[in-house]
């Protein structure tokens, strides 16, 4: 369901049935655990995550592990002021 190495592989699949008995597989809630950060990253003027994500782990998808670091659930919000300073992740 998930491609190798997405977030998402190691959180549990759950099953239900719905009204008509079709079985539905879903993910159950992917929990974010309390990460070490290694640094702080000073957005710039048009930054975008994928390009920070690129500079720090050499993988753009890996723009998650930046927001999980700073909690975010909106991920366009943490580069949409330069200047701020953003947690990057080490793990």
């Amino acid at each position: 369901m998930f491609f190798q190495g997405s977030r998402y592989q190691s959180v549990e699949t759950a099953e239900t049935e719905d009204n008509s008995g079709r079985t539905v597989r879903y993910k159950r809630i992917r929990f974010i655990s309390d990460r070490d950060t290694q640094s702080l990253h000073t957005v710039r003027q048009g930054e975008r995550l994928d390009q920070i994500a690129f500079d720090q782990y050499q993988a753009p998808e890996d723009f998650w592990r930046i927001c999980d670091a700073n909690q975010a659930l909106w991920p366009p919000e943490l580069v949409s002021e330069p200047g701020r300073e953003i947690f990057i992740s080490s793990s």
